[in-house]
């Protein structure tokens, strides 16, 4: 599920990716306060989590997402890897870190938490 999930996030496929998730799913992307949820309380259910989609798809041209690692257990999945996303002016940014899935009986992913730290986005500013 965490492919699909990646998948549609590189795709830019809102629906898609929303489809994946339980009525009552989570993301914290990243875990804890940070630009895209102050409060640190995570985005819940399809409305909120579509309202991070539209955020975090409207700051870049070009996401894509690379594993290094996976470590599955029970109903849970933990990946390593770097995202990179390029934005409209040529800049790329890339950011490591651990991103770890929960579904649910039925299969929909309960819960996303994503650990990367904000400050240690690596850019390659375009000339």
């Amino acid at each position: 599920m965490s492919h699909k999930s990646m998948a549609a996030m590189e795709r830019r496929d809102r629906q898609g990716w929303l489809s994946l998730f339980a009525d009552d799913g989570v993301v914290e992307d990243p875990v804890g306060p940070s630009m895209f949820d102050p409060e640190g309380k995570g985005h819940h259910g399809h409305e909120g989590i579509g309202a991070f989609f539209d955020t975090v798809t409207s700051l870049y041209d070009k996401m894509s997402i690379e594993i290094g690692a996976s470590y599955e257990c029970a109903n849970e999945v933990a990946n390593v890897g770097t995202i990179t996303l390029t934005l409209a002016d040529g800049t790329v940014g890339r950011v490591s870190g651990v991103f770890v899935y929960r579904v649910n009986e039925e299969g929909q992913i309960a819960s996303l938490r994503a650990f990367w730290e904000p400050a240690n986005i690596e850019f390659e500013f375009a000339s």
